[in-house]
């Protein structure tokens, strides 16, 4: 209660600062989040076999980020880190929440989140529990905006926390399919399945309703209800996450067209249902004369799935989960006709964290005054004024994840450089990504002096954001 307090203390007083900009400049705000979907998997991202004329249009009237990144390689750490602009590891959520564990809903019991390390399982290593909620006390851009007059509305998948800690206790006005899974139980109305009758904001209303389709409807009906006002539309897309399910008819289409390393034509299908859904936020803005003061967004939370048949993120290696680039480089997409020049292309590296401060900077909000911020304001980058002042981009899984194949890291990049910091073995690899995108060199023993002082880096600002690390396990057992 306490917290909440000061943070809403805090945000008014951020309201009167003499440095917002007018009312009649701030834009509309619209975030697309497409869930597990890969850096190629759009033609503007270099596919041959997906059809996304309208992901497409955004960047061809935008700005492209060619190195564009998660800010990890699974889902709710970058979910966090995009509504709140910090490190996973500053805000403790390194590893999608399993709001189903005994110890997560002890924690919900008691209203005190995770700490300490989970049970040992016969693993090589202790591993930090992972958070089961994003912390009420979190500023997340919903709460940033609010204050400054706008509408606020979640759409699709949250995986941030249960009950008790959903979109509408995270800032949101409305939450249409917001609640603790991180799958839907089904992508067709009614939605039930997995000891789920449905999913939370979306009443079952045409029986074998897409779920993609439905989310859409969501963000059209806010659109069109606040179109008179500011507002920020959050559209977390389910798809193309797991299980992959698609409406036939689209599945036929890919079906009879000819593939690539992309060749699953239910994968496609659904693709290009979420393509579909941005056309759809496209036309309700155009239709309200707001497109060309509105800031959209379009990126993923991690790399393309390849632990089953889903996508390909070649020539990036492996996928979501993984430390290598195709585990945490995505679509970075922004498009703003009255800030951002069209048909921009920028190779600099930018990263979920920067979601937050540039939609602060937008809207004129200030930042909070009493947290790091950890990511940088892109709109100096966007407007051809200047670069973002960092010198590194940092990933912290201290977990273990598909049983023990991915084990735990840490990775840092600095320039083209990135160091992957294996803790079960203590082992380095290092890249040339300028020279080697693919990560098929490794250069740790070629170059140690420099292996060294970038895990230093490493090391020394993990620590310093409070990251918690994994130890070794005295009780285990090795053959």
């Amino acid at each position: 209660m306490i917290a909440g307090v000061m943070r809403a203390l805090l945000l008014a007083l951020a309201l009167a600062s003499p440095s917002f900009a007018s009312d009649e400049r701030r834009p509309n705000v619209v975030l697309i989040l497409v869930d597990d979907l890969g850096w190629t998997d759009a033609a503007c991202q270099g596919s041959t076999y997906y059809e996304t004329p309208n992901v497409d249009r955004l960047a061809a009237g935008g700005a492209r980020f060619t190195q564009g990144y998660a800010a990890s390689a699974v889902c709710s750490p970058t979910r966090a880190a995009v509504l709140t602009g910090r490190y996973p590891a500053r805000v403790g959520i390194t590893d999608w929440i399993h709001h189903a564990g005994p110890e997560a809903q002890k924690a919900l019991a008691k209203n005190e989140n995770l700490d300490g390390f989970d049970l040992p399982r016969g693993r090589r290593m202790l591993t930090p529990r992972n958070k089961a909620w994003l912390e009420d006390g979190e500023v997340t851009i919903a709460e940033l905006l609010k204050p400054l007059g706008y509408a606020t509305c979640h759409v699709g998948k949250w995986h941030l926390g249960p009950e008790g800690h959903l979109p509408e206790d995270q800032g949101f006005d409305f939450n249409r399919g917001g609640f603790q899974v991180g799958h839907p139980p089904s992508y067709f109305d009614p939605y039930a399945g997995g000891g789920f009758d449905g999913i939370r904001g979306l009443p079952p209303r045409r029986e074998g309703e897409y779920l993609t389709d439905r989310e859409a409807d969501e963000a059209v009906r806010f659109i069109d209800a606040h179109a008179d006002e500011h507002f920020f539309l959050y559209m977390a897309h389910y798809a193309v996450h797991s299980p992959i399910r698609a409406k036939a008819e689209t599945v036929a289409k890919y079906e009879e067209k000819e593939a690539s390393n992309h060749d699953f034509p239910v994968y496609a299908a659904m693709v290009e249902s979420v393509d579909d859904a941005v056309g759809r936020i496209l036309a309700a803005l155009e239709e309200h004369d707001l497109l060309e003061n509105t800031l959209i967004v379009y990126t993923s939370d991690n790399g393309g799935a390849v632990h089953f048949r889903a996508t390909d993120n070649a020539p990036l290696r492996k996928g979501k989960g993984y430390a290598y680039e195709g585990g945490s480089r995505v679509p970075f997409l922004v498009h703003w006709p009255a800030r951002v020049p069209a048909g921009e292309v920028h190779h600099e590296p930018v990263c979920s964290i920067d979601l937050f401060p540039t939609i602060a900077a937008a809207a004129g909000a200030e930042l909070p005054a009493d947290r790091t911020i950890d990511g940088a304001n892109l709109l100096p980058l966007l407007e051809g004024k200047g670069t973002p002042d960092r010198d590194t981009l940092l990933w912290h899984f201290p977990h273990y994840w598909w049983g023990t194949r991915i084990q735990p890291y840490s990775a840092i990049r600095e320039g083209d450089w990135k160091l992957i910091h294996r803790y079960e073995t203590g082992a380095v690899e290092l890249y040339d990504l300028a020279e080697d995108v693919g990560e098929e060199r490794d250069l740790a023993g070629a170059q140690p002096e420099r292996a060294q002082r970038l895990l230093a880096k490493l090391n020394e600002r993990l620590a310093a954001m409070g990251a918690r690390f994994p130890e070794p396990n005295p009780d285990f057992e090795k053959d």
